[in-house]
C-alpha cells in the first residue's frame, strides 16, 4: 500500500494560515492546496481551533475554498464533536476524522457521530490519564479504541495514532512510539498507524533532518502514513528510498517516478 501523506499545512496554528482565514483570503489558501497535492498529498488537513470563538465558522468556509479546487479529500482536524458535525453537510468526499479518543467526555459522543458516516478516522492513543508513558500503555490504548468503534466503522477505516512525543522532553520517546507502531501492527493485523510526524522534533533546531530521519525508522517499523508537510522535498524522498530499500517498491518503479518529477540532491 503507497505510503499516505497527510498535508499538514492548513493549519490556523501557523500565523500566515491564521490571517489568510481571518481575510478569507482564498487564494493563498488555495495555492497551498494545489502545492500540497501536487507534491503527493492523499489528504489535505484542516484545522482551525486556532480561532476559539470563530472554529465552526473558519472551517465551513475553510471547507468550501479547499473543495473548490481539490481532487483529493479532506482531514478534517479538530477535537470538537460539534465542529466535525458542522462538516458534514458540505463535505463533498468520505473525509477522514482526526480524532477520536478514549478520553470519556469525548469517546461516546464521537461514536455517535461516527455511526453511519463514511469515513476514516484517526484514533489517539489518549484516555484520562493523558499522554501514554510506554509502548504498552500505547498499544493497550489501541486496542480498546479498535474495540469501541468495532460495528461502528470497519477495521481498514482506523488509523491508530500512537501519540508521538518530542524527544526534547524525554529522549526514550522517539524509541517508545517505534516500538509501539511494530507492536500494534503484529497485535492488530490489517490495522493502519499514522503520526504526526513533526510533533518528534519540536523544541530542537535543525527540525527537518530529525523528522527525515524518524519516518524511515517509523516505516520500517510498519508505519502508513503521517500528517506531514509534503512540499519538504527531502522528506517526501525519504518515503520513497525507504520503501525501496524494505522491498516495497516493485522494480524500483515508485522510486524512479518521483526522481524524474522531483529530482533528488544526491
Amino acid at each position: 500500500m503507497p505510503f499516505t501523506i497527510i498535508g499538514e499545512l492548513l493549519n490556523t496554528s501557523r500565523p500566515g494560515i491564521q490571517k489568510a482565514v481571518a481575510q478569507r483570503d482564498a487564494n493563498t489558501i488555495q495555492q497551498l492546496v494545489k502545492s500540497q497535492e501536487e507534491k503527493g498529498a492523499a489528504y489535505i488537513d484542516i484545522n482551525t481551533g486556532a480561532g476559539i470563538q470563530t472554529e465552526i465558522q473558519d472551517m465551513q468556509w475553510l471547507i468550501r475554498t479547499v473543495q473548490a479546487v481539490a481532487s483529493v479529500p479532506l482531514c478534517i482536524d479538530s477535537p470538537d464533536p460539534h465542529v466535525l458535525e458542522s462538516a458534514w453537510d458540505i463535505l463533498d468526499k468520505p473525509p477522514m476524522i482526526n480524532s477520536i479518543s478514549l478520553e470519556k467526555n469525548r469517546f461516546p459522543q464521537m461514536l455517535d457521530l461516527l455511526k453511519g458516516r463514511d469515513c476514516q478516522v484517526v484514533a489517539l492513543c489518549m484516555d484520562d490519564t493523558g499522554m501514554p508513558k510506554t509502548s504498552a500503555q500505547v498499544c493497550h490504548r489501541a486496542h480498546a479504541l479498535v474495540s469501541g468503534l468495532a460495528g461502528i466503522l470497519d477495521p481498514d477505516a482506523i488509523w491508530i495514532d500512537p501519540l508521538v512525543g518530542p524527544v526534547s522532553t524525554h529522549t526514550g520517546n522517539g524509541l517508545m512510539a517505534l516500538e509501539a507502531v511494530a507492536a500494534i501492527k503484529k497485535e492488530i493485523p490489517g490495522i493502519k498507524t499514522v503520526c504526526g510526524l513533526s510533533n518528534i522534533s519540536f523544541g530542537l533546531p535543525s527540525r527537518r533532518i530529525i523528522n527525515r530521519n524518524f519516518l524511515t525508522l517509523m516505516i520500517n517499523q510498519g508505519l502508513d502514513g503521517a500528517i506531514m508537510d509534503p512540499l519538504d522535498q527531502d522528506l517526501t524522498a525519504a518515503i520513497k528510498t525507504t520503501q525501496m530499500l524494505l522491498g516495497q517498491d516493485d522494480y524500483c518503479m515508485g522510486f524512479m517516478d518521483h526522481c524524474a518529477a522531483n529530482p533528488i540532491h544526491s
